[in-house]
């Protein structure tokens, strides 16, 4: 008796209603709902990344003002990487 594919948890990018975790049930890694949080983890971490080096080039000379708003995307930034990092972790120990 075959047990058919293997499904597997996957934590999504994005968050659902009140801030909780998404999470695709699949056996298929190519589906077209794991390709779309695939290109938005890559776009989450290019963001990321961009950022970053915004943020070494504005330190330097920022008003108060603008660090206050830097940190705010600084911090929006960090909760994404840190979400494609647990969703991928999830994954390789699956």
């Amino acid at each position: 008796m075959s047990a058919g594919p293997r499904r597997t948890l996957r934590l999504l990018p994005w968050a659902g209603p009140e801030a909780k975790p998404c999470f695709l049930i699949t056996d298929d890694e190519g589906g077209r709902l794991s390709r779309l949080a695939d290109l938005t983890e890559a776009t989450r971490l290019d963001m990321g990344a961009r950022l970053l080096a915004h943020a070494e080039d504005l330190l330097p000379d920022a008003t108060e003002a603008q660090l206050r708003f830097l940190a705010e995307r600084l911090t929006e930034a960090l909760r994404d990487v840190l979400r494609v990092a647990e969703s991928r972790e999830l994954r390789t120990r699956g």
